[in-house]
């Protein structure tokens, strides 16, 4: 699927990953490919990208919001 992590003035992330896991307002939870479309608040947390096997990808967030839908991940975050 397709990820893209950004802040207000930038872009942190921009390609592949095959699981997001995201600090939700009711606790973590992940997505994977052909995840049914969601779109869900954040809490200051960690946020974690598996980009393939065996390389992740870890960022610090305070908040933010997140819209996936057909393997499409928007994520913008503080």
């Amino acid at each position: 699927m397709n990820v893209r992590i950004i802040k207000p003035d930038s872009t942190l992330y921009e390609g592949p990953a095959k699981l997001v896991q995201l600090p939700g307002t009711n606790g973590l939870f992940e997505l994977m490919e052909n995840h049914a479309p969601i779109i869900s608040a954040l809490k200051k947390g960690v946020l974690r990208l598996v980009v393939k096997e065996g390389e992740e990808q870890k960022f610090d967030i305070r908040g933010g919001v997140i819209k996936g839908q057909q393997n499409d991940i928007l994520i913008m975050v503080q």
